[in-house]
Parts: C-alpha cells; sequence; structure tokens
C-alpha cells in the first residue's frame, strides 16, 4: 500500500515525491520546475502526459497534492533512521556542498542536485567539525567569560551583604560611644551643677543662721530698752543709768550684706556648651587629611576600622571589581583632588618596602601600573619615580620615619618631605590635567611604631 501511495505522489516526469506541485488544465500534476523545464525543452505548454495543450503558462499550485506530499516525506523521514535517506531510503553517504545537507547516491544523481559538488560524508563531517568549532570558539570564550563576570556578581553580591553588616555594626559601635561620651559629659555637668548649688545653698543657710542669730540678740536689747522707755519717771531715773549702760556696752554690728557670686553660675555651665563637647569629642574622634577606600585595595591588604592605616595580610577572597587593584599591596585614597592644595603625612619607619605618592583617576588597576608621581623604599634604597617612570636616587643617610605629602594641584607641583626634619627630599613639576587619588603601596609586613605596630599609619593633617 506504501508503494502505491509513493507512486501516487511521484511526479510522472522526475519520478520523485511531488515538490511544489502544480495542476494543469487537464488534471494532471507535475512539479513546477519539471513542467517549467518540459515546456523550455519542448517549446510548447502541452502535457508531458496527455499531450494536451495547457491553457496557462503558470499553471497554479495544487494546495492538496503538495500537503500530501510533504506528509507522506514526514512520515517516512520519521519512521527511517537517521542516517538513511528520508526520499530513497538509502544510506546517507555523500554531502552536498552546494545544498549543505547529507544525500544519498540516487540524490547525487537527480535532477536536484544536478551540477553539485559532494565530498563523502565522513570528510565533510571532519570539515564542517573544524569549522564549526573555529566558529564556536568566540561564542565558548564569551560563555567563560559570563560565568566568570556571573560568579564576581555572586562574590559581589555576597561581598556587599559583609560590607553592609560590619560597616553598619562599625556605625552602631561608633554612635554607642558618642552616646557614651555625651552621657558622662552629661553627668559629669550635672554632677557640677548639683555641686555647685550645695555650696551656694550651704553658705546662704550659714549666713541666714548667723542673721537670725543677730536679730535676736539686737531685738533683746531693744525690747528691754524700750519697756524703760515706757516706765514712770521716777523708776525710769532709777534705772536709767544700768539701761543705758546695757545699751552702750551692746557692740553695733556691721551692716549685713550679700556676698558676691552667691548665685549659680549659669554662664559658665551653659555658655559654648555645644561648642565645648565638640571640642572635647574632637580629641575622641580625631580628623584624618586621608580616608583609605577599601574598594581600592588588593586581597594581600586589611585596613582598620577608621579606614586610616593599611596592613599586609594573607590575601582574601574579594570581588574583583573595577576599582580594586590587582597588583600586590596597593590602596588609593578615597577621595581625588583636581585643584587646590593638600597635604597628608605617612608613617613608613617600620616598613622594609613601601611607596607613597599620587595616582591619576585613569590609572591601570589591573596590570602593571603607570602613570604614578611616588617616593619610595625598595631594596634597601630609596627613589622618587615620576609618571615615565623615570627614576631619581635619593641619597639618604638615615632612614625615613615619616613622610609628608603636599600636593599643589592648580601649580602643578608635588613635594615629598621628610616630616621628621622637614627637609625636601622630591618635587615634581608638572601640568595635571585629571583627578589625582592618593597612593600606597607595601609589599611587606610594616613596623610603624610602639602604638601602630605592623601598620602603615596616617598622621592627622594640621589644618593650615
Amino acid at each position: 500500500m506504501a508503494s502505491c501511495l509513493e507512486r501516487d505522489l511521484s511526479c510522472p516526469v522526475c519520478r520523485e515525491i511531488f515538490a511544489d506541485p502544480v495542476v494543469l488544465s487537464c488534471s494532471h500534476s507535475f512539479c513546477r520546475a519539471c513542467v517549467q523545464k518540459w515546456w523550455r525543452e519542448k517549446e510548447t505548454c502541452e502535457c508531458p502526459v496527455c499531450k494536451e495543450r495547457s491553457v496557462q503558462s503558470d499553471p497554479p499550485a495544487n494546495l492538496a497534492l503538495r500537503n500530501l506530499s510533504e506528509t507522506f516525506l514526514l512520515e517516512r523521514a520519521r519512521k527511517l533512521p537517521a542516517e538513511v535517506c528520508g526520499v530513497h531510503a538509502e544510506r546517507l553517504r555523500l554531502f552536498c556542498l552546494d545544498h549543505r545537507q547529507p544525500v544519498c547516491v540516487i540524490c547525487r544523481d537527480s535532477k536536484t542536485h544536478t551540477n553539485h559538488k559532494f565530498r563523502p560524508i565522513d570528510e565533510a563531517a571532519q570539515d564542517h567539525r573544524a569549522e564549526l568549532q573555529e566558529a564556536l570558539k568566540p561564542l565558548q570564550d564569551k560563555l567563560q567569560l559570563l560565568k566568570q563576570v556571573k560568579e564576581s556578581c555572586e562574590l559581589m553580591a555576597k561581598h556587599i551583604r559583609v560590607q553592609s553588616r560590619n560597616t553598619g555594626k562599625q556605625i552602631k559601635e561608633r554612635f554607642k560611644k558618642v552616646r557614651e561620651f555625651l552621657q558622662k559629659e552629661e553627668e559629669a555637668m550635672m554632677a557640677a551643677l548639683r555641686e555647685e548649688e550645695k555650696q551656694k545653698s550651704k553658705k546662704l543657710v550659714e549666713q541666714t543662721e548667723a542673721l537670725s542669730r543677730d536679730i535676736s540678740a539686737v531685738s533683746d536689747a531693744v525690747r528691754a530698752a524700750e519697756k524703760q522707755l515706757r516706765a514712770e519717771d521716777v523708776s525710769f531715773l532709777q534705772n536709767y543709768k544700768a539701761a543705758a549702760e546695757r545699751v552702750r556696752q551692746r557692740p553695733l554690728l556691721d551692716d549685713p550684706h550679700l556676698a558676691s557670686g552667691a548665685l549659680i553660675d549659669v554662664a559658665k555651665h551653659l555658655g559654648n556648651l555645644t561648642h565645648n563637647i565638640w571640642r572635647k569629642m574632637e580629641v575622641m574622634a580625631p580628623y584624618s587629611p586621608v580616608i583609605l577606600d577599601p574598594n581600592t585595595a588588593h586581597p594581600g591588604l586589611v585596613l582598620s576600622e577608621d579606614l586610616t592605616s593599611v596592613s599586609p595580610e594573607d590575601s582574601r577572597k574579594l570581588p574583583d571589581n573595577p576599582e580594586r587593584f590587582a597588583r600586590l599591596g596597593v590602596v588609593l585614597g578615597s577621595e581625588g583632588f583636581d585643584s587646590g592644595c593638600h597635604r597628608w603625612d605617612v608613617e613608613v619607619g617600620g616598613a622594609a618596602g613601601w611607596v607613597v605618592g599620587v595616582a591619576p583617576q585613569s590609572v591601570q588597576r589591573k596590570g602593571v601600573g603607570a602613570g604614578l608621581w611616588r617616593v619610595g623604599l625598595r631594596d634597601g634604597e630609596y627613589a622618587a619615580v615620576c609618571a615615565s617612570d623615570a627614576r631619581v636616587p635619593l641619597p639618604l643617610t638615615t632612614k625615613l620615619q615619616r613622610i609628608r605629602v603636599h600636593l599643589d594641584w592648580n601649580r602643578g607641583r608635588l613635594s615629598f618631605i621628610d616630616a621628621e626634619t622637614d627637609t625636601d627630599l622630591h618635587t615634581f613639576t608638572h601640568t595635571f590635567t585629571e583627578k589625582l587619588f592618593p597612593f600606597f603601596s607595601s609589599e611587606n609586613k610594616l613596623q610603624i611604631t610602639q602604638k601602630y605596630t605592623n601598620t602603615l599609619q596616617f598622621v592627622h593633617d594640621i589644618h593650615q
């Protein structure tokens, strides 16, 4: 039955299953390409089967037959193994280079593949595997990059949570210290107020008691004398001498007066109260002209909680964000400068190797750094290095302990000074065109001072 169906669905010209069949006026159907070729060869529009002349040079499509043919081909291809031709049920042994598809030997000789080029299936597979592999390589590289970026994003998301938790904890701790400081200051000031109230109230009570005693004594003398004044003349005169003597013997007290400063010194307690507290807080919370940016720090560095000191540590797993330096031991200040004068000091006395300077905003962060102006210690030798990497040795006889960096951006001057002796080490002159960031690098464990062991400590700037 399948053979009959296949015969019914085959073109009388090419003997293949209909491809884009058309129907002639005589009701015979052919592949469109087959009938058009037949007419070109015969130079007449007659039916290849019954020879009846067609009234149409462009016959209409036989949609029903086309659908049946396509369905038949699909069903046959579905039932056949993948390596068998769906049209001829022959094994696929060749590859048509023109149609770029596997074919059987019958397909090769069919009109569909006239003048086409072929290769054995194994050779074509090898060639096209190599071609596909080459075309696939950029996509594989892109996939690898996407995975790496995704991994970085996931690491950054995790790091953001850690940063938020740690930063929030430090904020709470610092506000707690501020509240404790303010609480102690309030208690101290209230205690001083209560003590002043107690002392001054005590003095007033003592003065009041003394006045009460004086009032009682004077009142007794006045009442006795007034009583004598009211007596009869004879009795008054008889007792006058004694009464007058008592009055004269009563000493006149000094005029009473109120002592100055008896009231609470309100001005002392309230005058510039907030400012005075602020001045005390400045000692508790000193200002630093440079705050390090942890997002730029190499994973082999650890920053202090106040972000003013740095020390080496075993590398940690941190996001490879664009701001972070890949070079060992490098970190930038959080604030860049594109105008004005700026100054900061760095304790370097305990470090075996270090670099201090400034970096432009465009500095390369993932490769070899260039474009830096800096002074540093390496292999026991001090040197100043400009942006072009030209090196100027610094012949020093004593070990540097503290470096002062003075940047005058507008005038294009960058000076490095020995802060201990106020001696100029080196001054760069350059016309700066972009924002400059404080730059610090250390490849060794640092021994600074007893207070700042194993750290690179930034000394607080003195406001000019």
